[in-house]
């Protein structure tokens, strides 16, 4: 991916991060200003960290909350890949669910559909060959009709059309109706980013893990504090963007992500 489309993926992150750390009050915008300015992808979803979805103005408040509140402290340095908490509980399938994880891919793709098909598989099968738990399924016969509202599936995978990001998905705690991960054609054209290694970040998204560089070790791209270490920190994730002060270029999958989906899912 290059890192000219990394800057605009992550334009509502950076401003995040002045949120998060600067120390002047007058920095901060306001609930208002900070709602107003937030990215509307075409579903109607406003997205924010880049490519993680928030489903109502109320989760957007609370988003907003967390970041201009004050860190939490006492967090140790040296734990590691991290898990979307939601009231303080880990944001995880059930041990049924997470092997059953099924999806389409819309028939909209077109000419692309293929190639998003394959990406699937490849990124599906790095989170799958670390945890034996784990099993994302694509159901073809669901491709016609592939959208949040097909129950068929536990989720779609749909085209978008966007200068935002170049993908985005959603966490197990996501309702259905925003349950989904949407893909611009820039997939293909992204440079070193493989689309594999691209939906295989995503996928981590839909197995609940978050950003890499939230954590305090980055010192840049801070998100919030509704999260839980499970190995070291790691600037070489698939997780970590790399601009945020990651330690690689080229969106692999670490031994400490799959560390990371053994402690949380088993092995």
């Amino acid at each position: 991916m290059p890192l000219s489309k990394w800057k605009a993926v992550l334009a509502a992150a950076v401003g995040t991060t002045a949120i998060a750390g600067t120390a002047y009050a007058a920095d901060i915008p306001s609930w208002q200003q900070f709602e107003a300015s937030t990215y509307t992808d075409p579903t109607g979803v406003r997205i924010v960290n880049g490519d993680e979805p928030v489903d109502s103005t109320g989760e957007l408040r609370q988003f907003y909350d967390s970041l201009t509140s004050t860190p939490k402290q006492g967090k140790k340095l040296e734990e590691g890949l991290i898990v979307n908490t939601v009231n303080g509980a880990d944001d995880k399938w059930s041990a049924s669910q997470v092997g059953n994880l099924t999806y389409c891919v819309s028939d909209k793709f077109g000419a692309d559909k293929a190639g998003i098909v394959a990406a699937m598989n490849g990124g599906a099968a790095l989170w799958e060959n670390a945890s034996s738990a784990i099993d994302f399924v694509y159901v073809p016969s669901q491709d016609s009709s592939c959208s949040t509202r097909n129950n068929n599936v536990l989720f779609s995978v749909e085209p978008v059309s966007t200068s935002q990001y170049i993908a985005r998905s959603f966490f197990p705690s996501t309702p259905k109706r925003s349950r989904n991960v949407l893909v611009d054609d820039s997939i293909f054209t992204s440079g070193s980013w493989t689309p594999s290694n691209i939906l295989g970040h995503e996928l981590g998204h839909t197995l609940g893990f978050r950003h890499e560089h939230t954590r305090p070790e980055a010192g840049t791209c801070f998100e919030d504090n509704n999260w839980r270490p499970l190995t070291p920190y790691d600037s070489v994730s698939i997780m970590h963007y790399p601009q945020c002060n990651g330690g690689s270029d080229n969106l692999q999958f670490s031994s400490y992500d799959a560390q990371g989906v053994r402690a949380l899912y088993g092995s």
